[in-house]
């Protein structure tokens, strides 16, 4: 017999703000948050120049276990302390008693512990690497140092999955907790700020190049959209089992009911509409609805040309063009390994508000992509029980998450 599964705590760390209310007013105001990089004129061959950094300093956290953390994994650690705190769960003896675990994922680990990892390879000299340049760079470090931070005994499961790394380890805590591996989990995603991010994506001509107006870019489903803009970021929520939170008074934010997970078997940076529905389809199949239940769906929108068309199409094959769509990467452009968890985050606060962002800079959708419910103008005032947020990556990795309301 499947367990339920709750959200009783959550925290983010991104351009919008860490706390709910601060996040709220942003989206409220209507502006994104991407800035013009002067620092990266330095690079030749790479034409954009468009970033989303976060004011990120990290709390006073004992030096001694902070040695192995990058500034991913302090991104990481912040969240997650955050979070548990929210949870009612910082000082609990239950997360180190074996049925707390972590999901975590990012798509690397800390950029500059990776330069310092390789330099021995073009100087000839080991000078740069210390005890603790691996515990810095490893793909897993997020998750990793968590799980020591905390003392937690549990499961790991890490999630390097580029774009989908949040909401797979979402995905994956709330299949531990389901099926009784686990009583709560950890769950999230990180990403550091770097430009070799922005070039990864510029050399596909995926990036976007309106370096002169940042305010205007990305435009996800806009017919003059130019591509996407790198953000950073993390996030972390809490997944509990339902009756161990209510024996305990947890306050409740939503329940996480349904995950569906596939991947395209086609091409490494090609998205597939096939499998990106079906994705969306396994979703709905775990968590026993029907596609007229779901009152919002909180999609990718990179505002790449191959993936606004082939995402949109995907969604309109599973609803019609009745379900309301937005993305918020038209503020905090694409936090990589974070933007699972920081949408799945700022969507379940949404559906509690009874109020959905709008996609700014959105002002003629592109007769390509399907004809969606997008959301425009001020935003939308209006009560939704079920909520649906979907995250596509490279290597063809599909995730599906659906949350519903209990209050």
């Amino acid at each position: 017999m499947n367990r339920r599964v709750v959200v009783t705590g959550g925290s983010v760390i991104s351009a919008l703000g860490n706390e709910w209310n601060e996040i709220f007013a942003n989206l409220k105001q209507k502006k994104n948050k991407i800035k013009y990089m002067p620092e990266w004129e330095r690079y030749q061959g790479m034409n954009t120049r468009l970033a989303c950094p976060v004011d990120f300093k990290a709390p006073d956290f004992p030096r001694k276990k902070t040695r192995g953390m990058g500034r991913i994994a302090l991104m990481a650690v912040t969240s997650a302390d955050n979070a548990l705190k929210d949870a009612g769960l910082h000082e609990s003896p239950e997360l180190k008693a074996g049925r707390c675990g972590v999901s975590y994922g990012s798509s690397a680990g800390s950029i500059d512990s990776l330069l310092d990892f390789y330099s021995m390879l073009i100087t000839d000299t080991a000078n740069k690497i210390s005890a603790t340049t691996y515990i810095k760079m490893m793909p897993q470090t997020c998750a990793a140092n968590i799980s020591v931070f905390y003392g937690l005994t549990g499961r790991l499961i890490t999630t390097n999955t580029a774009c989908t790394s949040g909401s797979m380890s979402i995905g994956y805590a709330f299949e531990s907790i389901r099926n009784g591996q686990q009583d709560i989990m950890l769950a999230g995603g990180a990403e550091e700020l770097s430009p070799a991010d922005s070039a990864v994506f510029d050399v596909l001509f995926a990036a976007s190049g309106l370096n002169d107006k940042p305010e205007l870019t990305p435009k996800a489903y806009d017919k003059n959209r130019d591509g996407l803009v790198i953000g950073e970021g993390s996030g972390t929520l809490i997944l509990e089992e339902y009756e161990h939170a209510v024996a305990r008074g947890a306050k409740i934010y939503a329940e996480m009911v349904g995950f569906g997970t596939n991947t395209d078997g086609t091409h490494i940076t090609q998205p597939n509409k096939t499998t990106m529905r079906r994705a969306m389809e396994l979703a709905l199949e775990s968590a026993g609805l029907t596609p007229d239940r779901i009152g919002y769906v909180n999609t990718h929108g990179t505002a790449t040309l191959a993936g606004d068309v082939a995402e949109s199409h995907a969604t309109y094959e599973v609803f019609g063009g009745k379900v309301p769509v937005s993305t918020i990467k038209n503020y905090i452009g694409h936090t990589l390994g974070a933007c699972g968890v920081i949408e799945a985050w700022t969507s379940i606060n949404m559906m509690r508000e009874g109020w959905l962002a709008p996609n700014i800079n959105l002002t003629e959708v592109d007769p390509e992509c399907a004809p969606l419910d997008y959301i425009m103008g001020d935003g939308r005032e209006t009560k939704v029980d079920y909520i649906m947020s979907n995250n596509f990556a490279f290597g063809g990795i599909n995730t599906s998450l659906i949350f519903k309301r209990l209050s």
